[in-house]
């Protein structure tokens, strides 16, 4: 019978081993295993725990197998490397630095590159040329949560008999399922809110059928070996059993967090798909089930101005990533480097799992206090 995602993140992940049955997998930690019936298994090709969370995150996206990483970038760039030397990427306007300097600097005479602005269907279709044999999308987009129509894309993919691959950290498998949308391939950054407590790193991709391509993506895994350990597999599938009921949480704080700074004082703009002043809600809303955690917004004042309003805060740690449980600010285009397009006043914010009327007070008394900060 069809299961919902809260079953499927519970039971999906629990494979029955021999001996006293216990309820929760354990960690395998052998690096190599007994050959028998034929089965030659060592840990860089396979092993219980990564099946198990193959298993459970296929079933979480819709998809017919997934591929676990040692990150994400190592998830993004086993998408990258299984394409045909000289094949054409398009790639978002807006996206995650980290993949984007794969594309730009690692891939460079490799690949050809283009990036576009995904939420423009019309820019996109124009973007194709013959030797197009990929299109990358994230959506929401980080940091500016850009929201690109999935299924609109995958049409014009499918018409030019292109792959579409989403990466879909912002969102998580919770909120939206790219492959049920026309999407060929998912990727996740499982350090973020599939792990969840800031204490691993882990990527994924997931596939929507076993073609060639993603026959590629696995020997890459398999040969290639940066696969993530036991322990990090044994403890993702722990979180993944939490991960609905945390996304619903970190969704509805984030609502409310921004519902606030759209009217607080020294706020110009504020970046999350779930407002009914983003441009793309419309789109948001039919694709989604929850718009995230995620959001950034514009404060008014140069980059010292903005650094000295984060730090006035004690709730919100200034720190890269996302998607714990606490919550994490940063003033985006600092981490990004000198080639960032990222305003200097952006800051990026992944709201956590705290009460979100203390997260607005620490947001009013450091809004109210930076005068006096900046004049010291």
């Amino acid at each position: 019978m069809p299961l919902r995602p809260e079953t499927i993140a519970i039971h999906a992940g629990n494979e029955h081993v021999a001996g006293e049955h216990p309820v929760i997998q354990p960690i395998t930690l052998s690096t190599t295993f007994r050959h028998e019936a034929g089965a030659l298994l060592y840990s860089r090709t396979e092993n219980p725990n990564r099946r198990a969370l193959e298993k459970v995150l296929a079933q979480l996206e819709s998809g017919v197998e997934a591929a676990c990483f040692s990150s994400g970038n190592a998830a993004g760039m086993a998408v990258f490397q299984a394409l045909p030397a000289g094949s054409h990427v398009l790639a978002p306007d807006d996206m995650y630095h980290g993949l984007r300097l794969q594309l730009k600097n690692l891939f460079a005479g490799v690949l050809e590159v283009d990036f576009v602005d995904m939420c423009d269907l019309e820019a996109v279709r124009a973007a194709f040329r013959p030797e197009t044999a990929l299109v990358w999308v994230e959506t929401p987009s980080n940091p500016l949560l850009k929201i690109s129509d999935i299924a609109g894309i995958s049409q014009l993919c499918k018409e030019k008999k292109v792959v579409l691959a989403c990466d879909n950290t912002f969102a998580s498998p919770i909120f939206q399922q790219p492959l049920l949308l026309g999407a060929d391939l998912v990727m996740h950054s499982s350090t973020k809110f599939i792990g969840g407590h800031s204490d691993l790193t882990g990527g994924v991709v997931v596939s929507a059928e076993k073609s060639p391509l993603w026959e590629k993506i696995r020997t890459i895994q398999q040969v290639g070996g940066a696969v993530p350990s036991p322990f990090d597999c044994y403890f993702l599938t722990r979180s993944i059993k939490t991960l609905p009921y945390r996304m619903r949480a970190h969704a509805a704080n984030a609502m409310l967090i921004a519902r606030f700074l759209e009217d607080a004082p020294s706020i110009s703009r504020v970046y999350y798909p779930g407002l009914e002043s983003h441009p793309q809600h419309p789109l948001a809303a039919r694709q989604m089930r929850a718009f995230g955690s995620m959001l950034s917004f514009l404060f008014e004042g140069d980059a010292q101005q903005t650094d000295a309003f984060i730090e006035g805060l004690q709730l919100f740690t200034n720190a890269t990533s996302l998607g714990g449980v606490e919550t994490l600010i940063e003033r985006r285009a600092a981490v990004e480097g000198p080639d960032t397009k990222t305003p200097e006043n952006l800051i990026r914010l992944s709201v956590g799992l705290e009460h979100p009327e203390d997260l607005i007070a620490d947001l009013i008394q450091a809004i109210t206090t930076i005068p006096l900060r900046i004049k010291n």
